[in-house]
C-alpha cells in the first residue's frame, strides 16, 4: 500500500476512533477522586538499594519490606551480571555495589549465583574503589571506605558569602538540598549501627586502607586539575578550622534544612536530600519521636511503592506534572478538565519566595512544584505546563492564577533568552568540575525544552513574536538547534523530545512551517523513523550514542515524534501517518501501552528515569489531536503543546 493510501485509511479508519475512546477510558481509569492524576516513577537499583542501606544505618529494619525489595533489585539485575542505569541498559558500577551491598544487608548469601555473577562483574570494572562520589559517601557512612575516600566539603562552606566562587547558591537545586545535610554528616563522620554488621570487603581490588589517592582523573578540564589541587589543600588545612565556626556552620545547615523540612514531602522533595536529612537528624542525636526526625522518615516512607510480592522506593512524586499533561491529553479527547485543573489551581506557589529569588529579588512567586508539595522550588516547566491547561480550560476563575504565572515565567528568564528548571542564571560551569561533582550534574543551565515550554505557554496566551521576551527566547532556540535539525531533551529522551518540544514552540510563537529550522527538524525526525512506523531513542544518545536511534519503539517517543510533525505542519506527511498507525496497533485490549524502555532523565549519564504515565497520556494526546486536525481540516495547532 502507498503511503498516501496508509494515510487516507488511517484518517478514515474506525481504528483511529476507537484507539481515542480506549485510550480516553485507560487514562480516566487512574484518575484520583479529586481529579489528579499520580503515576509510578521509577528509577534505578540505587534508591531502593540505598533505602534498604538507610534502614540499617538507623537500625530501624523492616524485615518483610527488605525482603519486597530484595525480589524488585533481583528481578532488574541485567544478563552482565550488575545493575544498569535503566532498562536493558549497560552495566553500571556505582549501582552494581549499592545493590549487591543491599542485598547482602537484606541476607543474600554472597556465594547465591546472582550474587557472585554480580561480585565478578563489579571486580572486572575495576573494584568498589571505582564508584562515583555519592557512592563512596554512602560506604563512608558504613566505614566500608575511610572518609578520605569522599572529596573534601567543609561544612564551613554555609558561611561563604555570595560573592564567593562557590555558594550554594550558584548549584541547582537539587544539589543544594542534597549538599547541605550532606556537609553535616561529612563534618560529623557518623558509623551506621549496621545491626548486622555487614561489609563488603570482597568487593574491592584493592583494600580500601591501602589507596593514598582517591580523588583522581581524568579531568575534564584545567579547571579539574586546579580543584585536585584545591583539595589536597583543603584535606590539610579542615583540621585546623575554628571549632567555634564549625559549630555555627552546622547550625546554619540544620537551620538550611529545618525551614525547608516540607512535611511529609520531604527537603526538595526528592529522596537523596530526604534520606541525608534522616540520618543528619539521628547523627546530631535526636530522637525518632522528635518532630523534625518524625516527620523526615516519614517523608522517606511516602515514596515507597509496596506491592504484594516486591517493593522499591520512587525518586519523588510527579502528581502536578502528571496531573498537567494528563489534563492535556483528556482536553485533547474533548473531555472535561474541570476536575484537574480545580485540583492544580489552588498548588500555585503564590507565598513563599522560594531559593530563586537570590537571582530575582522582587519577583512575585506564582509557579507550581512538580510534586505535591515543594514551595520553595517551583518548578519552571510545570509552571509552563499547568498555565497552558488553564487557560485551555477557559474558565474566568484561572485568570489571576495564569497571569501570575504569567509574571514568574518571564521573571525567571535567564540573560541569554533561555530557562533553567528550577534557577535562572545558574550557569556557572566550572563548578561541575569540582571532584564532588563527578556526575556533572551540579547546576540547572537554561536547557532547549524547559524553554520551549516557557515559548509555548506564553504564546498560547497571547505574546506576541516580537515582544522582547519571546525575541531572545526563539534566537535561543534557533542557537541551541543541533547541526542534524535536531534539539537537545534535557529533561526527556532525547532528541526527539527536545525536537517534539521545540517544534511546538515555534508553532505556538507563530513561525511559518516552512521556515528553515522547522523543516530542518521535520527532516531528522523523518530519517531516524523506525521501520515498523514509531520512533525510539536510547538513553545512551545522553552518552554519545547516535541521537534519535534505539532497537525498538517506544509509544511515548512515537507520540512525541507525531505530535512534533504535527506541529511542524506535517498533518499529511506520510511520517506521521505511519506514527498513528503504530500507535493504534500497539494499544493493548485495555486501552493502554507497555513500555519497558525508559524514556526519561533526571541526570544525563548518572541518572534516568521511567514515568510511568507517559505510555498513557502522551499516546492519547497525539492520536487525538492527529483526529482532530483531520476533522478540521487544518495543519495549525493552536495549543502550545
Amino acid at each position: 500500500m502507498m503511503p498516501d493510501a496508509i494515510d487516507a485509511q488511517v484518517a478514515c479508519d474506525s481504528a483511529l476512533l476507537r484507539s481515542v475512546s480506549r485510550g480516553t477510558d485507560a487514562l480516566t481509569r487512574h484518575a484520583r477522586p479529586d481529579g489528579h492524576f499520580v503515576f509510578e516513577l521509577e528509577a534505578d537499583a540505587t534508591i531502593p538499594a540505598e533505602y534498604v542501606l538507610l534502614e540499617h544505618f538507623l537500625d530501624r529494619v523492616d524485615p518483610d519490606l527488605q525482603g519486597r525489595i530484595g525480589v524488585y533489585l533481583r528481578g532488574i539485575q541485567g544478563a552482565h551480571g550488575g545493575w544498569p542505569l535503566f532498562h536493558d541498559g549497560a552495566f553500571d558500577i556505582s549501582a552494581s555495589v549499592k545493590a549487591y551491598f543491599a542485598l547482602k544487608a537484606i541476607g543474600d548469601d554472597p556465594d547465591a549465583p546472582h550474587m557472585r555473577r554480580a561480585r565478578e562483574a563489579i571486580l572486572a570494572a575495576g573494584g568498589a574503589e571505582r564508584t562515583n562520589v555519592f557512592t563512596r559517601a554512602q560506604l563512608a557512612l558504613f566505614g566500608a571506605v575511610p572518609w578520605h575516600a569522599v572529596p573534601v566539603m567543609p561544612v564551613e562552606i554555609m558561611h561563604l558569602p555570595l560573592w564567593f566562587p562557590f555558594h550554594l547558591s550558584k548549584v541547582s537545586y537539587w544539589s543544594r538540598t542534597v549538599i547541605v545535610p550532606l556537609l553535616v554528616l561529612m563534618a560529623l563522620r557518623p558509623k551506621a549501627r549496621n545491626p548486622s554488621g555487614i561489609g563488603i570487603g570482597e568487593l574491592f581490588r584493592v583494600a580500601p586502607e591501602w589507596i593514598g589517592d582517591w580523588i583522581r582523573g581524568p579531568y575534564r578540564s584545567g579547571w579539574g586539575r586546579f580543584f585536585k589541587r584545591l583539595d589536597s589543600v583543603l584535606r590539610v588545612a579542615e583540621p585546623l578550622f575554628p571549632k567555634a565556626s564549625r559549630r555555627s556552620a552546622i547550625a546554619k545547615a540544620v537551620a538550611f534544612v529545618t525551614e525547608r523540612l516540607n512535611g511529609e514531602d520531604g527537603l526538595g522533595a526528592i529522596y537523596p536530600a530526604m534520606a541525608n536529612t534522616v540520618m543528619m537528624f539521628d547523627t546530631l542525636g535526636y530522637a525518632p519521636d522528635h518532630p523534625d526526625a518524625s516527620i523526615a522518615w516519614r517523608a522517606v516512607r511516602k515514596l515507597l511503592v509496596i506491592e504484594p510480592d516486591r517493593a522499591y522506593c520512587q525518586p519523588c512524586l510527579s502528581p502536578v506534572w502528571d496531573t498537567g499533561l494528563a489534563g492535556h491529553a483528556l482536553a485533547e479527547a474533548g473531555v472535561s478538565t474541570d476536575a484537574a485543573c480545580d485540583w492544580l489551581r489552588p498548588l500555585q506557589i503564590t507565598e513563599v519566595v522560594g531559593d530563586w529569588a537570590v537571582r530575582r529579588p522582587g519577583l512575585r512567586p506564582g509557579g507550581w512544584a512538580f510534586q505535591y508539595n515543594n514551595p520553595h522550588y517551583p518548578d519552571v516547566d510545570d509552571t509552563a505546563v499547568i498555565g497552558m491547561l488553564l487557560h485551555r480550560n477557559g474558565d474566568p476563575a484561572h485568570a489571576e492564577a495564569i497571569e501570575r504565572a504569567r509574571e514568574w515565567v518571564v521573571g525567571m528568564q535567564s540573560s541569554d533568552g533561555g530557562w533553567g528548571a528550577f534557577e535562572p542564571e545558574n550557569t556557572h560551569h566550572y563548578l561541575n568540575h569540582i571532584p564532588f561533582a563527578d556526575h556533572g550534574a551540579l547546576l540547572d543551565p537554561p536547557t532547549a525544552d524547559v524553554s520551549a515550554r516557557c515559548v509555548s505557554f506564553l504564546a498560547q496566551i497571547g505574546m506576541r513574536p516580537d515582544d522582547p521576551v519571546m525575541v531572545r527566547a526563539l534566537a535561543y532556540l534557533r542557537r541551541e538547534q543541533e547541526p542534524d535539525g535536531s534539539w537537545f531533551g534535557r529533561w526527556g529522551t532525547n532528541y526527539i523530545y527536545g525536537t517534539w518540544s521545540v517544534l511546538c514552540a515555534l508553532n505556538a510563537a507563530g513561525l511559518p512551517h516552512d521556515d528553515p529550522a522547522i523543516r530542518r527538524a521535520v527532516d531528522w525526525l523523518v530519517s531516524v523513523q523506525r521501520p515498523d512506523g514509531g520512533w525510539g531513542e536510547d538513553e545512551e544518545s545522553y552518552a554519545g550514542a547516535p541521537h534519535g536511534t534505539y532497537k525498538e519503539s517506544t509509544p511515548s517517543q512515537t507520540a512525541w515524534a507525531v505530535l512534533g510533525l504535527m506541529a511542524a505542519g506535517a498533518l499529511h506527511h506520510p511520517a506521521t501517518a505511519l506514527g498513528i498507525a503504530f500507535l493504534t496497533d500497539t494499544q493493548k485490549p485495555n486501552g493502554e501501552w507497555a513500555e519497558a524502555p525508559y524514556t526519561a532523565v533526571g541526570f544525563p549519564r548518572i541518572f534516568y528515569l521511567r514515568y510511568h504515565g507517559y505510555k498513557l497520556y502522551f499516546p492519547l494526546l497525539a492520536l487525538a489531536r492527529y483526529r482532530n486536525l483531520r476533522r478540521a481540516n487544518t495543519s495549525r495547532v493552536e495549543v502550545g503543546i
